[in-house]
């Protein structure tokens, strides 16, 4: 059974921009925990599909456009880029001197990045970042996970078709509905009843 979220506990636009801007300036020796989590909020990846993709995952176009090949239980799929992130990524693919068989976000000894590594910095730039007043203290703490919350929230309440959304996530529409009921809520409209009823009106019974 899924589990509705809160609204209130979806991070803003502007508190993961923070967060991720004061991971940049602290990451030191863990060069590669901003762009993974970066990463992981632009596509709304599972932390899993972040640390186990690939240069070669990545598709990058000389018109600036690009794309993610990304996968859970062996299940592939491709998540558009905007170009100014599409950028980002050459830039740092690049700076890294990383290779097309190389881990895209390799950790400190070349492997994996470890969750420790990520999740430490991830505590304290909420520590340091979201309020920590009586009403919403309760978020601290919250995993990574809450980045790709981030991202499907705000993709749907752009408008992005709810279909389209499901399959950039590798979700099921359904559950969609059942996480994010707030973002499925129609506003208050008249109801034309009369033609309401025309409408579903059944054929009249045939008398024989």
């Amino acid at each position: 059974m899924t589990d509705a979220s809160d609204e209130e506990w979806i991070l803003s636009e502007g508190q993961v921009l923070s967060l991720l801007d004061w991971i940049r300036q602290q990451a030191g020796g863990s060069r590669s925990v901003y762009p993974f989590l970066a990463t992981l909020a632009e596509g709304a990846l599972r932390p899993s599909e972040g640390r186990s993709l690939r240069v070669r995952d990545v598709v990058l176009r000389s018109d600036g456009s690009g794309e993610l090949r990304a996968g859970h239980r062996g299940q592939a799929r491709v998540v558009p880029l905007r170009p100014g992130f599409a950028m980002f990524l050459r830039g740092w693919i690049n700076d890294a001197g990383l290779q097309k068989d190389d881990l895209l976000f390799p950790g400190v000894r070349g492997g994996r990045p470890a969750v420790n590594a990520y999740m430490g910095l991830w505590e304290q730039a909420q520590e340091a970042v979201l309020p920590h007043d009586e009403l919403l203290a309760w978020r601290l703490g919250e995993p990574v996970d809450i980045l790709r919350e981030f991202s499907l929230v705000r993709w749907l309440r752009l408008g992005v078709d709810v279909a389209t959304v499901a399959e950039l996530a590798d979700v099921a529409p359904a559950w969609l509905a059942l996480r994010y009921p707030y973002c499925f809520r129609l506003e208050a409209t008249e109801i034309h009843w009369e033609r309401l009823a025309q409408a579903t009106r059944l054929p009249e019974p045939i008398d024989r």
